[in-house]
């Protein structure tokens, strides 16, 4: 059953079962408003504990629903009846009250919680605001202030600060049942609190609204729920509860509809999805207790703390006693940075270097159970590390390459047990940029790529499987980002209106400031590798600039200046000299916001058509989650994949045609076409 009733005196513990997560399914919401019904009319009964067994509390909305006609009872009927009950009803809460759960759980006279458990309302992250209450109810329980945090963040309270902040009434040590009942038995005996429906809302600061506005759209930047959150508290504040309450409504309704919330969802299930895809289904990962980096570099450093911050005990080898020490300083240097921004606690700091041996003695190596090389981008070097690392490691230890752009079969070469060897493609900064691109080779195992998917929700990365390409998925889009963002300087544009265009999108810098923050010349190295191996690519002012040592802040100019210890960028002469010599006999238009980023945002979109026809992408929500996690395309647009087709793949068709015809991009290829004479990326592939 979804909802049980069992009593333990004057108590009745109703329980719900609706594994995985106690979804709010249709069943649910109608077995609990019965229990309302039954109980209210049983004089024996005198509270009610609401339970859930399982692994958590409600964890929210049941995502079987999304997007269909909601069915009654509705939840804001749920949770009104709860609240209005002539039993009072107590929540115990483990695991997460999040969404829909934690509104029903405000809709209790009473919330206690074990210290794990952890409260919140995350609907904009969904792109919606909470739909049944809880942006009315909650700053009647704990105040505007931390209702405006938690409704335009979507951030949960761990269970003790939930306490602190007045949303949990106890904390439970021992078994939250019994320590609920007990509670509840002893609220009994003391005068009741009135339903929060009942009670007054504190009146924040005189400046507080105009000030908390600006902090929230600063944040928020183009994403519309954050700001419709704010106005439904203030609402809140300012009315009466049925006023507020069906404010809060009709914004929930309005935007549950709207393309954002669309894209959010979107963006939901590929993540959701992406840690255990179809493909691998019933094939079991390697278990993994001990790890390795080769090279302890910026790179290699980044992906020692992120084992490390996942319990993982890590080798970090380097080519001699010194470069073993500068590992180990870049190393220490990351925790000691999150201790000082109050992320973790020097303690910790000093256990996640406790759990790390430096060495260069690749003999301890001889038993971990996976190692992954980070050394220099080049394909001889790396050959060697990998062909070293299979002499020495365990025949099933898994061995990984860390490579951008290099191709994993060349690396692995040779090697004893080729099935045990894959790519990992971490970003930069590996302990916090949240994308894995997961690259196997012909011979990679199942188990092998299974594993590198167990490693990505050990480390809570966002992995996606990525064939073999030059650039693999997200590089080889950015190549063509990179030079759509050349064709329209030599079309009339300006580095600077490319980037205010670009960011005027939804990304967080333009193409060429973020040239200039990762450096130039490194992209000029892909360059000149691919020209070694007979292509043409296309950077003729990003050359010239790498030719006189423009690098970017590292040398203080690339695309920009930048003044000595700024990182402003400033617009440069040299660079408009360098433009405006190539750009010469180009034909030069005039360039809106819009046209700038169409023009670099549908041949990436092109491109990643190209990628999932020869494979190197199974899915479009792949390439929707690289570009996200990976490179800072706006989440709330779902992705280029999912923007394109929210913006019609036939107008991304005409409007490539026109861009071909101009020179500027390169024509549809054949997929995006059969795309889009379907509509969509769906079903395309065969």
């Amino acid at each position: 059953m979804t909802v049980s009733i069992e009593q333990q005196g004057e108590i009745a513990v109703v329980t719900v079962d609706n594994p995985p997560v106690n979804a709010l399914s249709q069943a649910l919401r109608q077995g609990l408003l019965d229990a309302a019904e039954r109980l209210d009319a049983d004089p024996s009964v005198k509270a009610v504990v609401l339970a859930c067994a399982g692994r958590t509390f409600i964890a929210g909305a049941d995502v079987g629903e999304f997007g269909k006609p909601p069915q009654p009872p509705h939840l804001p009927d749920l949770v009104a009846r709860v609240e209005r009950a002539a039993k009072p009803w107590v929540a115990a809460i483990h695991g997460s009250a999040l969404g829909g759960g934690f509104e029903v759980a405000l809709g209790c006279r009473f919330r206690v919680a074990v210290p794990s458990a952890n409260v919140g309302l995350p609907e904009v992250r969904l792109g919606i605001v909470p739909g049944a209450g809880g942006t009315v109810r909650l700053p009647r329980l704990a105040g505007v202030e931390t209702a405006v945090d938690m409704v335009t963040t979507g951030a949960p309270l761990g269970g003790l600060k939930a306490r602190e902040a007045g949303l949990i009434d106890a904390v439970i040590d021992g078994d939250l049942i019994a320590g609920a009942v007990q509670f509840s038995r002893e609220a009994l005996g003391r005068p009741l609190p009135d339903a929060l429906r009942d009670r007054p809302v504190a009146a924040p600061a005189e400046a507080f609204w105009e000030a908390t506005e600006k902090t929230v759209a600063a944040r928020a930047k183009r994403e519309e729920a954050p700001m419709k959150a704010l106005a439904c508290v203030r609402r809140a504040a300012e009315t009466d509860f049925e006023t507020a309450i069906a404010f809060e409504r009709e914004t929930f309704l309005a935007l549950r509809g709207s393309p954002q919330a669309a894209a959010l969802r979107h963006v939901f299930f590929a993540e959701r999805a992406a840690t255990r895809p179809p493909e691998l289904a019933g094939v079991q990962p390697h278990r993994i207790k001990s790890t390795a980096v080769i090279g302890g570099g910026t790179m290699g450093a980044g992906m020692a703390a992120a084992l490390r911050d996942a319990g993982l005990p890590v080798v970090l080898i380097e080519r001699d006693d010194a470069q073993v020490e500068r590992g180990l300083a870049n190393l220490r240097s990351i925790f000691d940075g999150a201790a000082k921004r109050g992320r973790i606690s020097a303690g910790v700091a000093a256990e996640r270097m406790a759990g790390v041996t430096g060495t260069a003695d690749h003999a301890a190596l001889a038993d971990v159970d996976l190692v992954i090389e980070a050394v220099f981008e080049d394909l001889d070097v790396k050959r060697d590390v990998v062909g070293r690392l299979s002499a020495v490691c365990r025949d099933d230890a898994v061995l990984a390459t860390n490579t951008s752009y290099l191709d994993p079969e060349r690396i692995a070469e040779g090697i004893g047990n080729p099935g045990r060897f894959l790519g990992l493609h971490f970003f930069s900064p590996a302990h916090v940029m949240k994308l894995l691109e997961i690259v196997p080779t012909q011979a990679t195992t199942p188990e092998v790529l299974a594993t590198g998917f167990a490693l990505a929700r050990t480390l809570n990365k966002v992995p996606v499987r990525a064939g073999i390409s030059d650039g693999f998925i997200g590089n080889r889009i950015l190549k063509v980002t990179r030079a759509q963002a050349e064709r329209l300087l030599l079309s009339g544009g300006t580095p600077t209106a490319v980037d205010a265009a670009m960011r005027a999108f939804g990304l967080p810098m333009g193409p060429f400031e973020a040239q200039d923050l990762g450096g130039l010349d490194i992209a000029a190295f892909q360059r000149k590798a691919a020209r070694a191996r007979g292509e043409t690519p296309f950077a003729p002012i990003a050359d010239r600039l790498c030719a006189i040592e423009r690098f970017g802040q590292k040398s203080g100019g690339g695309w920009y200046n930048y003044e000595p210890g700024e990182r402003t960028p400033r617009p440069s002469e040299t660079v408009a000299a360098i433009i405006a010599e190539e750009a010469a006999g180009f034909p030069h238009r005039d360039w809106d916001e819009s046209s700038i980023a169409e023009c670099i945002l549908w041949p990436m979109v092109n491109e990643g058509a190209r990628i999932l026809g020869d494979g190197t992408a199974l899915r479009a929500s792949d390439i929707d989650l690289v570009k996200i996690h990976g490179y800072g395309f706006p989440r709330w647009r779902g992705g280029p994949m999912h923007y394109a087709e929210a913006s019609g793949l036939d107008k991304v068709v005409d409007a490539l045609r026109a861009l071909a015809s101009a020179g500027l991009a390169d024509p549809p290829c054949e997929l995006l076409l059969e795309a889009a004479r379907r509509g969509s990326f769906s079903g395309v592939l065969r």
